[in-house]
């Protein structure tokens, strides 16, 4: 039996067999149950003000309650069926919208690439933050808008990196025999080009769902995103600040939200090494 477990963890890659892959792995696991399972796992409902107002950290009330009597840990537990969904849809998003456009700058290159990277370099122009936060006051505080307000200053990074791997494949020599073959334009950046490039595109993906949740965290902290009494984690953290000397009401939401971020950042770096062929050789020697 110990050899048969061996020899599965022997098939796994040594990149995820690292510490802090692991507990990314276990981490994000586990905040993704609970979104999905709150309703199971909240003992109060996350709406209800029927509790003692303020009340500190202990039996009964593990995370506190706020200054609505709103039990904390039911909130923070509904909140990861908004904050991490919401999340995950603005990156998916922003990789179909910015990838599509950095795929189509690259290989088809001449006016389109220009105008799309010039499109690109305007919204870079721009500080990210501020950017968001214009989009999404001009659209109105809703937690629909701070996503489309995400998603406007997140596709350019998608776009360039992936017309800059677009333009390192589309004369490989695969490529061009697909060409000869007959291929069209948009079959050959489908099945020849695409392919080859979505490795370091998911890295980048992975790596930018923490950069993504502090943005849309950051949104409904100013006001801009989720309104009251939506269970939202940037909302709740703007909450206990008008408590500060209740430290639970502001520090459990931040804690959640710091565990999804590092969380993911442990899972991008861990892939990037896991697909990067020297990096992992290095890894596997260290090992050993």
């Amino acid at each position: 039996m110990r050899r048969d477990r061996k020899g599965l963890l022997g098939r796994l890659p040594e990149a995820w067999r690292q510490p802090l892959a692991v507990v990314g792995i276990v981490v994000a696991a586990a905040w993704l149950v609970i979104a999905v399972a709150a309703p199971v796992l909240a003992p109060y409902d996350p709406l209800a003000q029927e509790l003692p107002r303020l009340a500190a950290p202990g039996p009964g009330h593990w995370f506190g309650t706020d200054q609505l009597g709103r039990d904390v840990l039911s909130r923070v537990l509904y909140g990861a069926r908004v904050s991490i969904p919401l999340t995950l849809l603005l990156v998916v998003m922003s990789v179909l919208v910015g990838g599509l456009l950095g795929a189509c700058a690259g290989y088809f290159g001449r006016w389109v690439g220009e105008s799309i990277m010039r499109l690109a370099d305007l919204v870079f122009a721009f500080p990210t933050v501020i950017l968001a936060m214009v989009v999404a006051a001009a659209l109105g505080a809703s937690l629909t808008n701070a996503v489309l307000a995400v998603l406007v200053v997140a596709w350019p990074s998608y776009a360039r990196v992936t017309r800059g791997l677009v333009l390192g494949v589309r004369e490989r020599e695969f490529v061009l025999s697909g060409r000869l073959l007959g291929f069209s334009a948009w079959r050959s950046l489908r099945v020849d080009v695409l392919p080859n490039v979505t490795g370091p595109v998911l890295v980048l993906a992975t790596l930018d769902i923490g950069t993504a949740l502090l943005l849309l965290s950051g949104l409904s902290f100013l006001g801009l995103g989720a309104k009251p009494p939506s269970p939202e984690w940037g909302a709740m953290v703007a909450g206990g600040v008008e408590v500060f000397d209740s430290w639970w009401v502001a520090t459990f939401p931040g804690l959640a939200i710091l565990t999804v971020v590092l969380a993911f950042n442990f899972l991008g770096d861990t892939l990037r090494d896991a697909l990067d062929p020297r990096t992992a050789r290095a890894i596997k020697e260290r090992a050993l």
